[in-house]
């Protein structure tokens, strides 16, 4: 029989099986056949084949995996290879906060722009909202992602702003929540269902910086919350909540190549005075750059272009 891959460690994984018992499961042979090398072989949303074990029913075997509709990958420097975050998902909701940890613009870029390339759909959650007196700026770059037509939310897990509109999105779908540590991922899924009660942790009064409450993802069917539901009770949402990532460093894209996933660049390539030779710099007749003088293409979102290019060809991912 088939079922979907809920967590997993050390290559036994949680497998909620299609007559409706989860299973721990390992995989048959130890490999899993793929035309692919990863930092780990499953991820949560993956869908399997199994054999139950003649010896009890609550353990398996993995024998094969069933195509994937779509992946979520980041570069993994310790395993120096993909890193697979989530598979088969609707959404990648990708969390920020206007403060509490800081807002990093250039991570969310960097994050839209491998959602691109993978051709999945993001939105944007601006969770923490109420603290957006703090940091007035923020919302100019919330409105610049906007205007690229993505999805952007604005809401609070702490005043419960938004939260109605953000289940209407998130009902009878699968999404991965994905974001730096900090940003309230746990906490999101804590108030969607409150009867799920996920780790949350306190912020990191040195850096800013959040604690890693979440070290493994997870698939959780969560059992909407009536309060924000009109009192329906029975609406389910899947959530895939992902480990806090502090450096997300991008797969698979190359520095000459990032243009091709900003979307609002995409009009002008090949449209300049050199052509696909241009580097968008210094050249003149660069119809990118002229875009960006005209307002056609935001100054912010040139300079993190130039920034996260940089960051590609060095390596280095610090914001």
């Amino acid at each position: 029989m088939n079922g979907t891959v809920l967590a997993g460690t050390n290559n036994v994984f949680e497998i909620e099986c299609d007559d409706g018992v989860i299973r721990n499961c390992s995989i048959k042979g130890k490999v899993l056949k793929s035309d692919k090398e990863y930092y780990n072989p499953l991820a949560p949303g993956d869908v399997v084949e199994i054999e139950v074990d003649e010896m009890s029913d609550e353990k398996g075997q993995i024998l094969s995996l069933v195509p994937r509709k779509n992946e979520f990958v980041r570069w993994n420097v310790k395993g120096r290879c993909p890193q697979l975050l989530a598979a088969n998902v609707d959404y990648m909701i990708l969390v920020t906060t206007p403060d509490e940890p800081p807002f990093r613009p250039r991570f969310i870029d960097r994050e839209l722009a491998q959602a691109e390339m993978l051709g999945l759909t993001p939105v944007v959650v601006c969770n923490k909202y109420d603290l957006i007196s703090k940091k007035p700026e923020v919302e100019e770059q919330l409105r610049i992602w906007e205007d690229l037509g993505y999805k952007v939310m604005r809401i609070s897990a702490k005043t419960g702003e938004g939260i109605s509109e953000f289940m209407d999105l998130l009902r009878d779908k699968l999404s991965a929540f994905v974001g730096q540590s900090g940003v309230g991922k746990s906490s999101l899924v804590n108030v969607l269902d409150d009867t799920c009660v996920l780790k949350t942790g306190s912020l990191s009064k040195k850096y800013g910086r959040g604690s890693h409450t979440t070290t493994k993802g997870t698939l959780n069917r969560l059992q909407l919350n009536t309060a924000y539901t009109g009192g329906i009770h029975g609406e389910i949402a899947s959530i895939i909540d992902t480990p806090g990532i502090r450096r997300f460093m991008l797969h698979g894209i190359e520095a000459e190549d990032l243009h091709l996933y900003f979307r609002e660049f995409k009009p002008f390539v090949g449209k300049c005075k050199f052509g696909m030779n241009c580097t968008h710099t210094s050249e003149p007749d660069c119809a990118i750059k002229q875009a960006v003088e005209s307002g056609e293409i935001s100054q912010k979102r040139y300079e993190s272009w130039i920034r996260i290019r940089d960051q590609i060809k060095t390596g280095s991912w610090d914001d």
